[in-house]
């Protein structure tokens, strides 16, 4: 993948379509932030506009693929004993994911393992097990998913979901290993991270690890605080990922572009970084809104801050956490 197919494929995440979306919402074009706030709640506006995202598939090592545009990144594997999903992406692209699924191979789907619990990475789990899929998950994936569920930066309440789209098959611990097709699949629960639910999957034999939400390539994170998430356990899972994996270790992001080691290294220095801003201006008695305003992150913004989560969103989510 090109760094010009990059930009196209992390525009693919419907998140990027808030401001497409929300012009014929509103009439007028608004800022990521403003999106966030608006009215209309985000995640309507993403499912509306992955109704006309496209699916781009990359192919991995070991047979491992990506498939990218459908909310987060989907790992797919397909063997003898059929298709492993890692991530369901989001019901609205499902035309589209079909036909990527069916040119990786004619194997059924068979199973699906969520990384956590939020609806772009889990929209997709109805679906996916009407066609074979058994569901695996940490136990607070389901506890999210099948009790209604309030995203207070998302500005969104998720009501229960529907039988078919729960996990049926549940992490006893913090670590856990899978067989599949003379595969070894190895999960490990992060702890309170990104949310309470993450979890890794890596796929040993073939060195590529799936993260979730644990890291977004390039771009400042969102950080769900209404289910556990927190600055400190980002940045938790950003060493505890550098510590799973080596130097040739292919890793796939719950968004942005594939990445390895010293890409996590790279986010992990921001994460630390950015803390430590936002913290010591909270600690001299700023408010959340002149922490914004002295511009905390402002090193990293060119880097980090060009896409969905602006400067000033991420800073209102790290100074909530410090």
């Amino acid at each position: 993948m090109t760094k010009h197919d990059y930009a196209l494929s992390r525009r693919g995440f419907c998140l990027c379509c808030l401001g497409g979306a929300t012009i014929a919402a509103t009439g007028a074009w608004l800022t990521p932030r403003e999106a966030f706030a608006a009215a209309k709640s985000q995640v309507l506006i993403i499912r509306e506009a992955a109704a006309k995202a496209e699916i781009a598939t990359t192919k991995l090592r070991g047979g491992v693929n990506v498939l990218v545009g459908s909310g987060g990144n989907v790992a797919v594997v397909s063997g003898k004993e059929g298709k492993l999903l890692v991530d369901a992406g989001i019901t609205a692209t499902r035309p589209r994911l079909e036909k990527a699924l069916a040119d990786i191979g004619p194997e059924p789907i068979t199973h699906l393992i969520d990384t956590h619990w939020h609806f772009d990475h889990t929209d997709g789990n109805e679906w996916l097990n009407s066609e074979g899929a058994a569901i695996m998950a940490h136990p607070n994936t389901l506890k999210h998913l099948e009790a209604a569920t309030r995203v207070d930066d998302w500005n969104f309440d998720f009501p229960p979901s529907p039988k078919g789209a729960l996990p049926t098959r549940l992490m006893k611990g913090d670590e856990e290993t899978l067989k599949l097709d003379g595969k070894t699949i190895k999960l490990r629960y992060y702890g309170p991270a990104h949310t309470d639910s993450d979890i890794s999957v890596f796929f040993e034999e073939d060195n590529v690890i799936h993260v979730g939400d644990t890291l977004w390539t390039g771009l400042y994170p969102f950080i769900d605080s209404s289910t556990g998430g927190s600055i400190d356990g980002q940045i938790a899972a950003a060493e505890a990922n550098i510590k799973m994996i080596d130097k040739e270790t292919v890793v796939i992001p719950g968004h942005g572009d594939i990445a390895n080691r010293e890409d996590i290294k790279v986010w992990l220095d921001m994460l630390v970084g950015a803390r430590e801003e936002v913290a010591k201006m909270k600690k001299a008695g700023r408010s959340v809104e002149q922490t914004i305003a002295a511009n905390p992150t402002k090193q990293w913004d060119a880097k980090f801050g060009q896409w969905v989560i602006p400067p000033a969103l991420f800073t209102r989510v790290v100074y909530e956490g410090v």
